[in-house]
């Protein structure tokens, strides 16, 4: 009878694995609906043999990453708006914003997750979606934060393809040079012509996409990294800042925060750097008016000629941009939509001969153009 009745214990056991392993492989798609409309809301100069740097701030949503064919239908629309407007060209340097490549570890997963409100649900969804990834991934995950660190380590391998395709892809398409917002990757890398992730701690890293395609030179990664993310993403000064070059001149990229700060803008300006990229975000929905939160958790940020609370954000980041650079022509992007609770918000703004200029204020997607 014992017998018996374990042999029935197994057999129910490994149905019930069983079920449990065919459900974490189906992968339904629901119903997607998206508003493709962005507007221009800078257009600075007039057009020249130099080309322009273009920034283009999408509005986008946990759906929008459910498959990479949506993301790439969404962002080829604005650039598709882009050209009928006359804003692209082979020497068109497009700017995408910080952390547009990180979300990509929701691509794929079950509708769950997109569904929910909160992102620790999405979370619990992904973890249960995917459990050997995530346990594996769980043993290799380092930092204060383990369990975030897990999520973006589990999906690395298919994000870092994932964005070499998408924003690679949008590059040759339309014949410009891409400067790919950011990803959150183990240790990037490039090696013969392929974003790869090693083993070790996370990055905030920024790639380059020449017009055929392929990245130019290695991912920037971000030196000063930001408080939000510090529990689980590393700096990145082991790796210099370094520059590019682009149809339109030597780009220099700086990821987030880092345009604040002197000292990289001094390493770039080392390196005849022509131009300065600034892939930015900024948490938080109605966050571009409260007090500038700093970064208090960097040493360097004591040297800024700002103090934590002393302005609001929307006049700290051109202020301290401006005060860093030694007066190249530059643009700043932001990340704009909603992921699950968690709001995005930010304007971007151009800098030219010293100046700071801002584009018209817009809750929607926005363009952003530079002659120069």
């Amino acid at each position: 009878m014992r017998k018996l009745l374990a042999s029935a214990l197994a057999l129910v056991l490994m149905v019930a694995l069983g079920g449990y392993g065919f459900w974490t492989q189906k992968r339904p798609e629901g119903h997607y609906l998206s508003d493709l409309r962005i507007e221009l809301v800078l257009d600075q100069g007039v057009p020249g043999e130099r080309g322009n740097l273009l920034g283009v701030e999408p509005l986008l949503y946990p759906t929008d990453y459910q498959n990479l064919q949506r993301l790439h239908r969404k962002l080829s629309a604005y650039l598709h708006q882009a050209q009928d407007q006359g804003l692209l060209n082979p020497r068109t340097v497009v700017v995408f914003p910080e952390h547009i490549g990180t979300w990509l570890w929701a691509r794929g997963e079950k509708n769950e997750v997109y569904q929910v409100t909160r992102l620790r649900e999405a979370w619990q969804w992904l973890e249960l979606s995917n459990p050997l990834r995530y346990g594996l991934a769980m043993l290799a995950a380092t930092g204060d934060d383990r369990r975030a660190d897990a999520h973006l380590r589990m999906k690395a391998g298919q994000m870092a393809a994932d964005y070499q395709q998408l924003f690679g892809g949008l590059a040759r398409e339309f014949g410009v040079t891409v400067v790919a917002g950011s990803i959150v990757l183990p240790v990037p890398y490039v090696e013969e012509g392929r974003l790869q992730v090693g083993r070790g701690p996370l990055y905030n890293a920024s790639v380059v996409f020449a017009s055929d395609g392929s990245p130019v030179g290695q991912p920037q990664l971000q030196q000063y990294v930001d408080s939000e993310m510090r529990r689980y993403v590393d700096d990145g000064v082991s790796q210099p800042l370094h520059v590019v070059q682009t149809p339109a001149g030597r780009v220099g990229v700086l990821v987030g925060s880092d345009s604040w700060y002197p000292r990289n803008h001094e390493l770039l300006q080392r390196q005849s750097a022509q131009l300065i990229v600034n892939p930015a975000f900024l948490s938080g929905k109605g966050s571009w008016q409260p007090p500038w939160r700093g970064n208090r958790h960097q040493p360097a940020a004591a040297q800024l000629p700002l103090s934590r609370g002393q302005v609001d954000e929307q006049s700290a980041w051109p202020r301290l941009s401006l005060a860093a650079n030694p007066g190249l022509p530059g643009l700043s992007v932001f990340m704009r939509g909603q992921f699950w609770e968690l709001g995005s918000d930010g304007q971007g703004f151009a800098f030219q001969a010293g100046q700071h200029l801002a584009g018209r204020p817009l809750q929607g997607a926005r363009l952003l153009n530079l002659w120069l």
